[in-house]
C-alpha cells in the first residue's frame, strides 16, 4: 500500500509519479522501497487518468462504506449460533467414546 500512497502523494502534489519520485517518498517515509514493484507501479499508471479512478472510485465507495453499519450484528449473529452446535457435536463424540469404554 505504501507504494500506491507514495503515487498518490505526489498525485496530490502535482509532481510527475516517475520511478525516482516514488522512491524518494518511499525512503523520506523510512520505507526501502523494492525497484522491482516502483517499476510494476509505475508501468501500471500508465495511461490511467487518476483523477477519473479517483472521482469513481469514490462514488462505488461511498454505498460499501455504509453496508457494514447493518451488517455488522448480522454478520456476528450466524457464528454465534455456529458456536453452540459444535459444543453439542463435541458432546455427542465423548458420550460415544465413553460408552465405547464402558460398553
Amino acid at each position: 500500500m505504501e507504494y500506491i500512497y507514495s503515487a498518490m502523494v505526489l498525485y496530490s502534489a502535482d509532481k510527475e509519479i516517475t520511478e525516482a519520485n516514488v522512491t524518494s517518498v518511499l525512503k523520506a517515509a523510512g520505507v526501502d522501497a523494492d525497484a522491482a514493484k516502483v517499476k510494476a507501479l509505475i508501468a501500471s499508471l500508465e495511461g490511467v487518468d487518476i483523477k477519473e479512478a479517483i472521482s469513481s472510485a469514490s462514488f462505488a465507495a461511498a454505498p460499501v462504506a455504509a453496508a457494514p453499519v447493518g451488517g455488522a450484528p448480522a454478520a456476528a449473529a450466524p457464528a454465534a449460533a455456529a458456536e453452540p452446535e459444535e459444543e453439542a457435536v463435541t458432546e455427542e463424540e465423548a458420550a460415544a467414546g465413553l460408552s465405547a469404554l464402558f460398553g
